[in-house]
């Protein structure tokens, strides 16, 4: 049985209700992941593994599946509280290298700074467990939006969702759905 996953797609979604759960379910609703029977997995960004747009993603899903992916999420019923997760992606150059994916959540950060945020863990833990030294400020190429490893390019990306909690539970979530 092979399952290693040859496409994935990135995600995001809000849901808002009185009860947590019905928050969650709705921010998976928005996401369009609500009809699959999801297994989160750590953060390996397959080789040969074709990121594809969420909605040719979304038309390879089947209701009741299990499906992998790596999820950030965060919730709060805290009127006003600003909460946000997002995943950031690092994609080596080489196809036949893997990459990394990060999950970041929490609260008081846009969707911007969150986002970047997540890129620049998802490229610093390619680079440490591919044993390169590596300092993400000094490494980003902002003419060419790329990171520069050890004379390889990694190119990121990243996947946000934020909201400000106005009554009830707000939860937003961040995925990397895995296709086998």
């Amino acid at each position: 049985m092979n399952l290693v996953p040859k496409k994935m797609f990135l995600t995001n979604g809000v849901g808002t209700h009185k009860d947590e759960l019905r928050s969650f379910e709705l921010a998976l609703r928005d996401a369009g992941i609500e009809k699959c029977n999801l297994v989160y997995v750590s953060s390996i960004l397959p080789p040969k593994c074709r990121i594809v747009s969420r909605r040719e993603g979304l038309k390879l899903l089947k209701p009741g599946a299990v499906t992998f992916c790596v999820m950030a999420r965060v919730g709060s019923n805290e009127p006003h509280r600003l909460v946000f997760a997002s995943i950031g992606c690092a994609i080596p150059s080489n196809k036949d290298e893997y990459g990394y994916l990060s999950e970041h959540h929490g609260f008081g950060q846009t969707e911007q700074v969150a986002g970047d945020y997540a890129e620049d863990m998802a490229a610093a833990m390619l680079a440490s467990t591919l044993g390169i030294e590596f300092d993400e400020d000094k490494a980003w190429d902002e003419k060419k939006e790329v990171f520069r490893m050890s004379n390889r390019i990694v190119r990121t990306r990243n996947v946000t969702q934020s909201a400000i909690v106005k009554r009830g539970y707000t939860t937003v979530i961040a995925a990397a759905v895995l296709i086998l």
